[in-house]
């Protein structure tokens, strides 16, 4: 593709200022399309199948970090559930697709999470997601690295790529072993005094340090791979086995955007079972509401292939290329505003 030339902006005079108004940037809504277009191009070109899931689902994201929006179904009592979920990723069908034998495959759509608006997130936001068979999580992490670059190519940029892991990140910023120190360690790295400590578990005070503390400094002409993260911060990721063990997990980010979170998947349905329980055990302490446990993507599982798979939000790609912080330039008409 030919590099992206910015155009002219909305229509000048009085109307521009109307609260009707588009919250994006005209550049964004075009460079937007243009980026659906390259996404295309760079799977076509390798084979990768693209494929629509649903967006209303009878289970929701047990994650207690995440909250999912529901709607009630009025029609015949016989069509299933009353309560649907909005999908928070379309994770869990396209995996039941992965079972069934589609092969690599892809998806780019419309995704929803319940409380998450400000400078960077929307309620309502795109995400580009797909799984690579037989590949493991740094394999894939080269190459959503590839497909990063050719997005910053078609703006006239380039990043250096940094690849570290988890522990060596914190060692570097901080100064300490995440996996080692104290919970009151972490506590007085963070240097929030602010923060009410009720409630928060050691994986939010690893989660704070990285969002306040180390996200931040990140270079903005750098894309920096975090792989192996704690086993307790595995969601859907493999656990690989040592001291301590390592959940095959990486996070990509451009600059300070946090842009992909990837996965070795985990294709053992009794594990699986197990950590979405626990997280409706957090959500039941915290007085949260609990979603139904997917149990036909637990019946999927044992016939998923080997495969990896990561998840790109679209609007913060959009932001990095653009060099604005908030997610209202880049998102047609934003929150509130809808």
């Amino acid at each position: 593709m030919s590099k992206f030339q910015p155009g002219p902006g909305w229509r000048s005079g009085s109307a521009a200022n109307a609260a009707w108004m588009p919250s994006a940037q005209r550049d964004a809504v075009r460079l937007r399309a243009w980026i659906n277009r390259l996404f295309r191009e760079f799977f076509h070109a390798r084979g990768v199948l693209e494929v629509e899931t649903p967006i209303l689902s009878a289970c929701g994201n047990t994650e207690p970090n995440i909250a999912s929006f529901h709607t009630e179904f009025s029609g015949h009592g016989d069509a299933g559930a009353r309560r649907r979920w909005l999908r928070t990723s379309p994770e869990y069908p396209l995996k039941r697709l992965l079972a069934a034998g589609v092969g690599d495959c892809y998806e780019l759509g419309r995704v929803f999470r319940n409380g998450e608006a400000g400078g960077r997130h929307n309620p309502e936001f795109t995400l580009l997601e797909w799984y690579r068979v037989g590949w493991d999580h740094l394999r894939l992490l080269e190459e959503a690295v590839e497909l990063v670059n050719a997005a910053l190519a078609l703006v006239g940029r380039t990043a250096a790529l940094r690849i570290t892991s988890y522990r060596d990140v914190y060692q570097d910023v901080l100064g300490l072993d995440p996996f080692e120190a104290s919970d009151e360690q972490l506590r007085a790295a963070l240097g929030e005094e602010m923060i009410d400590p009720s409630g928060l578990s050691r994986d939010d005070w690893l989660d704070l340090l990285m969002t306040h503390r180390i996200q931040p400094g990140f270079p903005d002409d750098v894309m920096t791979a975090v792989h192996d993260w704690p086993a307790s911060q595995a969601a859907l990721a493999r656990i690989r086995g040592g001291h301590p063990p390592m959940a095959e997990r990486f996070e990509l980010y451009l600059g300070s955007f946090e842009l992909a979170n990837g996965y070795h998947e985990l294709c053992d349905a009794d594990e699986q079972r197990q950590r979405f329980e626990n997280d409706l055990q957090r959500r039941t302490l915290r007085g949260d509401v609990l979603p139904p446990i997917d149990s036909a993507l637990l019946a999927a599982l044992p016939l998923l292939p080997q495969c990896a798979g990561v998840a790109l939000g679209v609007d913060r790609l959009l932001m990095a290329l653009l060099g604005t912080d908030r997610i209202r330039d880049v998102v047609t008409i934003a929150f509130p505003g809808a």
